[in-house]
């Protein structure tokens, strides 16, 4: 656990504190963070799912071993390496998509690189068509769960009106080292058919999400709140500005509001998550309610938002060089991480001297 110095009066909320020798105050860092962990898949075929589509399970079988145990390994290493630059630790919370069950999850945080942060798991299964999962892990020692509940998306067929199965999002409420914090994991439906084609039914998953966040403030107007996932959609997109109402400025945000760091890291900056056709394209991202954002620092706080794209999670050559060293590609196991780079938050709550 690592301390971190910071001036009394910020100068800006978004960029690095400096500090004087009087003014010096200590404060407590932790990472929040969450991956898409491009299909995670075991390499059993379940019966009563369709996981056979999985990447992992169109090997050969004689392959899926091997490969398995690399992929568990790669995933491991990232969740051991987000967030570590400022924390010196792994995250605290991360949610994660794209997985099958949760019994992939055990193996993740049973290896060597995460067996000492003991993990716990969240995880309910979902109706997804493709049988892939959202989840959530927490240090034990740092959040400690009070109500866990999934909320499932009903969206429907643009011509056959039939229901299309897709993630549940989940809403985990517990305490981080004592201050309650809420937190839902999503993986919006995806562009399949084209962005404005498939747009309403992330208009849906939106809806539904503002309505589990108005429930949540409607109990407490000052709930701290993170949303977070796989939008599939932009910050700048219909689903995120106009359903959430998201603020790209945190001065812009009031009570009951919504602010996303990762707007002007996409709009401004021109950064991703994942890339399509030379296009960078930033569908992860974690958001937060105004109560994270004041400044009384006796509880946790937000204090910045990137992206975790180091060198080794990024092609070094070829026509995807830039892009997210994915897993699988052109019907193999590339020995890559995934297509999507995880995005993260810290908080900050200041400790006595």
């Amino acid at each position: 656990m690592k301390f971190i110095k910071l001036l009394l009066v910020l100068i800006t909320l978004s960029s690095t504190f400096s500090a004087t020798a009087q003014d010096e105050k200590r404060f407590k860092i932790h990472t929040i963070a969450f991956y898409n962990l491009e299909n995670l898949f075991d390499t059993i075929n379940d019966p009563l799912k369709f996981d056979e589509a999985s990447p992992m399970m169109e090997m050969a079988a004689s392959n899926r071993g091997e490969v398995y145990k690399s992929k568990v390994k790669g995933m491991a290493r990232v969740i051991a390496d987000i967030g570590r630059d400022q924390s010196k630790n792994s995250p605290a919370i991360i949610g994660v998509c794209e997985i099958e069950n949760r019994k992939v999850l055990e193996d993740v945080v049973n290896d060597p690189l995460l067996l000492g942060k003991d993990y716990g798991i969240i995880h309910i299964d979902g109706p997804d068509a493709r049988s892939i999962d959202v989840a959530l892990l927490y240090q034990k020692a740092l959040f400690q769960p009070i109500t866990t509940s999934s909320h499932e998306l009903k969206i429907y067929d643009d011509n056959t009106r039939k229901r299309k199965y897709t993630r549940d999002q989940l809403l985990v409420s517990g305490k981080l080292e004592g201050d309650l914090i809420h937190l839902i994991v999503n993986h919006w439906p995806s562009r399949s058919g084209g962005e404005a084609r498939s747009r309403p039914k992330r208009v849906a998953a939106a809806k539904l999400n503002k309505h589990l966040i108005d429930s949540l403030q409607s109990n407490d107007p000052y709930a701290k709140i993170f949303t977070m996932g796989d939008l599939n959609d932009d910050p700048t997109n219909e689903s995120v500005k106009k359903v959430l109402k998201a603020q790209a400025k945190r001065n812009r945000v009031k009570l009951k509001g919504i602010y996303n760091p990762f707007e002007t890291m996409f709009k401004d900056k021109g950064y991703g998550t994942t890339a399509y056709r030379d296009a960078w394209s930033l569908f992860d991202q974690i958001m937060v309610t105004k109560p994270l954002l004041e400044k009384d620092y006796s509880s946790f706080m937000y204090y910045k938002a990137g992206i975790y794209n180091k060198q080794y999670l990024t092609n070094k050559r070829g026509r995807y060089k830039g892009y997210p060293f994915r897993s699988f590609a052109d019907g193999g196991y590339t020995g890559g991480f995934s297509d999507h780079f995880p995005v993260y938050v810290y908080v900050i709550k200041e400790v006595e001297q």
